[in-house]
């Protein structure tokens, strides 16, 4: 008796959950390399920052900061590319695409759904509510912190890196006018990206955050979401 009631309560749930198809495979696969290229240029910018003693002995036997130097490089361009491909595809992608890179702020009701959604997080009001793509609140954090973000770090990354490569590059060409912008003094240019590292990680952590609090108290999906493309929701 007791399994067919649970047979007819499952059925019942099953009922109540829908799916709708919210994120494409182009974004969901950006999305992961990006979480990877973040992780891998957040830990190399840091020991760049607070590089291990010096060794003595053979620089080719000693090359440990070069090689970390190389994974920060090589994530930055993959970081930088991702993210062109990742606005290109808010071009062609779904509406959802989109969200991260337009704000409608001249919207009352979407300023009022921030709010909303703020104090929810603060646990102020009881009731969630339910969104197919970003939530407003969300969508407003990663205008700010990511794209915004992602346009400061690739300009003061790259103009560091472009003064490795020298004058006449292309990284120098096309971002050398940041560290012409603070009077020529790189040192800086340095403290700021560094500062964005700090800023970046945390943003992840928050996001994280979110996402399995949402997972958990929305009872709506974002973390399978994020690899299926369906977002389930239960209620």
């Amino acid at each position: 008796m007791l399994a067919q009631q649970d047979a007819f309560e499952a059925e019942r749930q099953a009922r109540l959950v829908k799916a709708i198809y919210v994120y494409e495979a182009p974004l969901r696969l950006w999305h992961w390399v990006n979480a990877l290229a973040i992780t891998v240029l957040a830990i190399t910018g840091y020991l760049i920052a607070s590089p291990f003693p010096s060794q003595p002995g053979e620089a080719s036997e000693n090359f440990l900061m070069g090689y970390i130097r190389f994974a920060h490089f090589s994530a930055a361009y993959v970081f930088a590319i991702g993210f062109l491909g990742r606005i290109y595809w808010g071009f062609v992608g779904n509406h959802h695409a989109r969200q991260i890179f337009i704000l409608p702020v001249w919207s009352g009701k979407w300023w009022t759904e921030v709010f909303y959604e703020l104090r929810w997080y603060l646990f102020m009001v009881k009731e969630p509510k339910k969104y197919v793509g970003h939530n407003p609140l969300a969508q407003l954090m990663m205008f700010l912190f990511f794209t915004i973000g992602a346009v400061y770090m690739i300009c003061t990354g790259f103009a560091l890196y472009g003064e490795g490569l020298g004058l006449g590059s292309w990284a120098s060409n096309m971002f050398g006018w940041v560290i012409s912008a603070v009077g020529g003094n790189s040192q800086q240019v340095h403290s700021w990206h560094h500062m964005g590292l700090w800023v970046t990680l945390i943003f992840v952590i928050v996001h994280v955050y979110a996402a399995i609090r949402e997972d958990i108290m929305s009872r709506q999906s974002l973390i399978s979401t994020m690899i299926s493309g369906w977002r389930m929701f239960k209620d």
